[in-house]
């Protein structure tokens, strides 16, 4: 399929799409007049980065990542790709933490006005 339907299919802009085969996420084949052509399976594997990036991995971790991060429910369990995750979880842990100090702060700062 062509750039611009994977667009469509993925809800991804083809400018973004490019950004992430020049990041090596992503890989295509260039026709006779030198269009991007994608095989059958970047639907799924955009998807997969989209997630991953929501999660707050790095192109270079997703580019890592990917080969174990392939085939729906059934994963592969590669040991770098759990250190991976397992880091990110840490830093996603770590931020709840500092949001919900804040969150408190705030409310404090907020009620004291209240009472006046």
């Amino acid at each position: 399929m062509r750039i611009g339907e994977l667009s469509r299919r993925t809800g991804v802009s083809p400018r973004l799409l490019r950004y992430y085969e020049g990041q090596g996420l992503l890989t295509s084949e260039r026709d006779a007049n030198d269009y991007r052509r994608y095989g059958t399976d970047a639907v799924e594997r955009v998807t997969r980065i989209r997630e991953l990036l929501a999660g707050g991995l790095t192109t270079e971790a997703i580019r890592d990542l990917l080969p174990c991060a392939q085939g729906g429910p059934g994963l592969l369990a590669c040991d770098h790709s759990v250190q991976i995750l397992d880091g990110q979880l840490t830093r996603v842990e770590e931020q709840l933490a500092e949001l919900a100090r804040r969150r408190e702060a705030l409310l404090d700062v907020a009620s004291a006005m209240r009472a006046g």
